[in-house]
C-alpha cells in the first residue's frame, strides 16, 4: 500500500513532466517540404508571431504551422463540431449536435465549396493546410494535454476543413430559424395581438445607414426593439474620417463579441512579405486576416442579424411517405444515411437524412420546439443561405486582405456570401465606409417571421438581392460610420434585411453620444470608448422604477443606492447587481405566468419589453393566479422584494457590501475538455469583469440558472483600434492568450490585461522586435 501511495504521485509528476514537453520551443529551426524560401517567425513577449516570408504562399504555410503549434486542439475540436464528428471523442453529450451537423451536410458542402473557388484562393488554402500538416509531422514533443486526456491524435488537415469552419461560423451567426419557432409557439399560446406585446414597437430608433438622407444622424423609426435571443451575438464598430480625428487621418475601432472560451476564438498575427503586410486577428483553422489592416486599409465587422433562414412546412404525400408535395406535384425526398461513432457506445448510431427542394428536414432531429409547429402530416425543412456550395467568404477575405482602398475593398466584398455582416472600412487616402455584404433572400411573399407552407410555392425564394442593392454608406458628410448590431437601415429599405426586431440600440446610441466628444478622434479616446461601462438601458428604465415602495430596510437601502447611481456597470459597485437582479425579476413577474412552459425560452433581461408593459400594456401586471387585479406598482414592488431577498441570501444582508464583480465573472471554459469530470475545471479560467448586457464594454449574462444568472458569458474577445495616420500605432488585445495549451505561459496571460483595458502593439520595427523577442522559429525548405 505504501508503494502504491508513493507510485501515484510519482506517476503524476512524471506525466506532468512529459506533458510539459508539449509546450513548444519558440527558438527552433525546422526543415519542411513546401516552402520556396526560408521563413522567420519572431515571437514577441506575449507569443504573438511576426512572420517574415518571401511571398504569401510561404506566409500562409508558416501561419498554418504556428496555428497548429499553438491551437491544434481548438482547430480539431471545431473541425469535429462543424463536420459532425464530436461524439467520437466527447461521447453521447455531443450526439445531438453531431446529428444536426450531419443533417445540414456541413462536411459535404465544404468539400463541394473548394471546387467553386478561384485557383489563387485554393492555392492559399493548400499552402495553409500544408503548414498545419508540416507541424503535425515535425512537432518537437507530445501533443497538447487535451489530446492525451481524450486519447486520440488529430487527422491531417485539408482545405475542406477550413471551409467547414467557415460554414460553422456562418451557422453560429445566423440563428433566426429558432426565432421563427419561438414566435410561432408564442402566437399559438397567446394569439397574435397578445404576443405582439413581447416584441414592442419603439420610436426614434438609431439606424446605421439612412439611405434617404445620408447626412442625417441616422435616426429612423423601426418596429420591434427586443429581439428574441439568438446566436448572432453582438459587436461594436465605428470609423471616423480625418476631419474628425486629431491626426487628420481616419481611425477605425472594432470589438467583436462572441462566447467566452479558452482559448478565445482569435489569434493575433503579423505577416510581412514584399507584396503584403497583414496585422490583426486571425482564426485558427483559416489562413486569412479576419479583422485587421494591411499597408493602406483597415476593416472591422459586426453581425447584421439578417434573416437568412426560413422554415418550410412540407406536406408529406398521403399516398407515399417517401414523397412530399410541391407546386408541380409529388416529389421524392432525397435521402442518405449517416453513421456516427459515439465514444462509450458499443455500436455506431445511424441517421437517415432527408432533404426537400427547400433544404434538409430538421424535424427528423426530433426536437420538441420544431415538432410543436407541425402536425403529423408535415415535416419541417430549413432553407438557409449558408447551405450552398458557393456560400463562402474565403474569396472575399483573400481579396479584402489585398485591397488597397475602400473602393477596392467594396469590390472585394461582392464575393462575401454567408454570414451576412456589417463591415466598416477606412483607408490611408481618407475614405471610410460601412457596407453590408451577404446573400439576402428575395422572398415571393412573407417577411420571414414564421414557418410557412412549402407545398404551394407562395413563399419560395427567387434568388438573392443584387450586391449593388445592399446597404452601403461611403464617406458620409458627418465623417462617421458606426454599428452595434442595431438596425443597419430603416424598415422602408427596398431589400428585406430582416423582419425581426434588431438588437436594442442602446450601444449604438452610446457610440453616437461619445463620438460627439472630440476626444473620440484619438487612439486613446477610442480605447476608452470600448471600455465604457455606462448602461443606457438603466438610464432609460430606472426613472420608471425609483418611486417603487420599499418593503423592508434592505429594499430601501437598495433604492437609495440606485437613486445616486451614475449607471456605470463597474465591478466594485453594488448598483449594477441590484439593477440587474431587479430587471431579471421584473421580467419574471410580468410575463412568467402567461408564458407558462415557454417562459424560460423567452426570458431574458428585456428592458424595452418591461418599459412597454409598464407604460403601454399594464394588463401584463396582473397575476393570473390571483383574484385581485394587480397594479404595475405592486409588480415593481414585489419584483424588487424578490430580487433583494435572493441577493441577501447570496451576498449578505447589507446592500452596500454587494459587488457586481462577485456575480459578473467571466468564465472561460475549455471546449469539450470542460465536460470531462474531475479534470475539466483544471482547464477553465475566471475573472471578475465590468460591463453588462447593454454597455459598450459588453458582458452578456445568461439569466438562468440562478446561480450563474449574471455570469459574463459573451463579450469582446478581440479589441482593436487602427490608426490610419500610422498603422504601426494601432492597438490590439485578445481575451485569453495565444496558446491553447494550459501548460504554456501564453495560455491565459492576457485575461487580466484584457479585463483591465490594457493593449498590445504589434507595429514595432524589426530591430526593436528582435531586441524584445523571446524566440525565433525558422522554417527552411528541405524537409525530406
Amino acid at each position: 500500500m505504501v508503494f502504491i501511495g508513493l507510485a501515484l504521485p510519482i506517476a503524476g509528476v512524471a506525466g506532468y513532466v512529459w506533458l510539459s514537453g508539449s509546450v513548444p520551443d519558440l527558438d527552433r529551426t525546422v526543415a519542411v517540404d513546401g516552402l520556396s524560401a526560408p521563413v522567420q517567425v519572431v515571437h514577441d513577449p506575449h507569443g504573438v508571431p511576426h512572420i517574415y516570408a518571401a511571398d504569401m504562399h510561404d506566409a500562409y504555410f508558416a501561419l498554418g504551422f504556428v496555428h497548429a503549434r499553438d491551437r491544434m486542439w481548438q482547430m480539431d475540436a471545431r473541425r469535429r463540431l462543424a463536420t459532425g464528428h464530436l461524439s467520437e471523442i466527447a461521447g453521447d453529450p455531443a450526439l445531438d449536435i453531431d446529428r444536426l451537423m450531419r443533417t445540414l451536410g456541413m462536411a459535404q458542402l465544404a468539400e463541394a465549396s473548394y471546387d467553386t473557388l478561384p485557383r489563387e484562393v485554393q492555392d492559399a488554402l493548400d499552402a495553409y493546410s500544408d503548414g498545419i500538416n508540416a507541424w503535425l509531422a515535425n512537432r518537437d514533443g507530445p501533443l497538447p494535454p487535451s489530446f492525451f486526456l481524450l486519447g486520440y491524435e488529430p487527422a491531417p488537415w485539408t482545405p475542406a476543413d477550413t471551409l467547414a469552419l467557415e460554414r460553422l461560423l456562418a451557422l453560429q451567426l445566423s440563428g433566426n430559424y429558432r426565432d421563427e419557432l419561438l414566435r410561432a409557439r408564442l402566437i399559438a399560446l397567446l394569439g397574435e395581438d397578445r404576443a405582439a406585446d413581447l416584441f414592442p414597437e419603439g420610436d426614434d430608433v438609431l439606424v446605421s445607414i439612412d439611405h434617404a438622407a445620408l447626412d442625417a444622424l441616422y435616426r429612423r423609426t423601426l418596429a420591434g426593439l427586443d429581439a428574441v435571443p439568438t446566436a448572432t451575438g453582438a459587436s461594436n464598430v465605428w470609423a471616423l474620417a480625418g476631419t474628425r480625428t486629431q491626426t487628420g487621418a481616419p481611425l477605425l475601432a472594432n470589438d467583436p463579441h462572441l462566447g467566452m472560451t479558452i482559448p478565445i476564438q482569435w489569434y493575433l498575427a503579423h505577416i510581412e512579405t514584399p507584396e503584403l503586410t497583414l496585422t490583426g486577428a486571425t482564426m485558427p483553422g483559416a489562413p486569412f486576416t479576419i479583422l485587421g489592416h494591411n499597408r493602406s486599409l483597415a476593416w472591422g465587422q459586426t453581425t447584421t442579424g439578417a434573416d437568412v433562414q426560413d422554415l418550410f412546412l412540407e406536406r408529406v404525400d398521403p399516398g407515399d411517405p417517401g414523397r412530399y408535395l410541391t407546386p408541380d406535384g409529388s416529389a421524392a425526398f432525397r435521402t442518405h444515411t449517416e453513421t456516427i461513432v459515439v465514444d462509450g457506445l458499443p455500436d455506431p448510431v445511424t441517421l437517415t437524412v432527408r432533404s426537400t427542394r427547400h433544404g434538409p428536414v430538421v424535424s427528423d432531429l426530433e426536437q420538441p420546439e420544431i415538432d410543436a409547429v407541425r402536425d403529423d402530416g408535415t415535416v419541417v425543412a430549413l432553407a438557409f443561405t449558408g447551405l450552398d456550395p458557393q456560400s463562402v467568404v474565403a474569396t472575399a477575405l483573400y481579396r479584402l486582405n489585398r485591397a488597397e482602398s475602400v473602393g477596392q475593398a467594396i469590390e472585394a466584398l461582392e464575393d462575401w456570401r454567408a454570414p451576412a455582416q456589417n463591415i466598416a472600412l477606412a483607408d490611408t487616402n481618407g475614405s471610410i465606409a460601412l457596407v453590408t455584404p451577404g446573400r439576402f433572400p428575395l422572398r415571393r411573399a412573407g417577411n420571414g417571421l414564421l414557418p410557412v407552407p412549402g407545398w404551394s410555392g407562395e413563399y419560395d425564394w427567387d434568388g438573392f438581392a443584387a450586391y449593388e442593392d445592399l446597404p452601403r454608406l461611403v464617406d458620409p458628410p458627418s465623417g462617421e460610420v458606426f454599428n452595434a448590431n442595431n438596425a443597419v437601415v430603416g424598415p422602408d429599405y427596398p431589400v428585406l434585411i430582416t423582419g425581426y426586431p434588431y438588437e436594442p440600440d442602446y450601444r449604438a446610441r452610446r457610440i453616437a453620444e461619445l463620438l460627439e466628444d472630440r476626444a473620440s478622434g484619438t487612439v486613446a479616446g477610442a480605447e476608452a470608448m470600448m471600455l465604457d461601462t455606462v448602461s443606457p438601458a438603466a438610464a432609460d428604465l430606472l426613472p420608471l422604477l425609483l418611486s417603487t415602495e420599499a418593503t423592508d430596510a434592505a429594499a430601501a437601502d437598495a433604492l437609495a443606492l440606485l437613486r445616486d447611481w451614475d449607471f456605470r456597470m463597474d465591478r466594485d459597485r453594488p448598483e449594477p447587481l441590484i439593477f440587474s437582479a431587479w430587471l431579471r425579476e421584473l421580467n419574471r413577474h410580468l410575463y412568467g405566468d402567461e408564458l407558462a412552459e415557454l417562459f424560460v425560452d423567452y426570458w431574458h433581461l428585456r428592458p424595452r419589453t418591461v418599459r412597454h408593459m409598464l407604460t403601454e400594456a399594464p394588463q401584463w401586471c396582473d397575476v393570473l393566479a390571483t383574484e385581485p387585479v394587480e397594479t404595475c406598482a405592486e409588480i415593481t414592488r414585489d419584483a424588487l422584494a424578490a430580487a433583494i431577498a435572493d441577493l441577501s441570501e447570496r451576498y449578505g444582508d447589507d446592500p452596500t457590501d454587494w459587488r457586481w464583480g462577485d456575480a459578473h465573472i467571466a468564465v472561460f471554459p475549455h471546449q469539450v475538455v470542460s465536460l470531462v469530470p474531475l479534470i475539466g475545471s483544471f482547464f477553465d479560467n475566471a475573472v471578475e469583469t465590468d460591463g453588462g448586457n447593454f454597455t459598450l464594454n459588453r458582458g452578456a449574462t445568461p439569466i438562468v440558472p440562478a446561480d450563474r444568472a449574471f455570469q459574463n458569458v459573451h463579450g469582446a474577445g478581440y479589441r482593436a483600434v487602427y490608426d490610419l495616420a500610422d498603422l504601426g500605432r494601432s492597438q490590439y488585445m485578445i481575451a485569453t492568450g495565444q496558446s491553447g495549451n494550459p501548460l504554456s505561459p501564453f495560455f491565459d496571460d492576457l485575461i487580466e490585461p484584457w479585463r483591465d483595458g490594457q493593449w498590445l502593439s504589434l507595429g514595432a520595427p524589426p530591430d526593436e522586435l528582435q531586441r524584445t523577442a523571446i524566440g525565433t522559429l525558422t522554417l527552411r525548405p528541405g524537409g525530406s
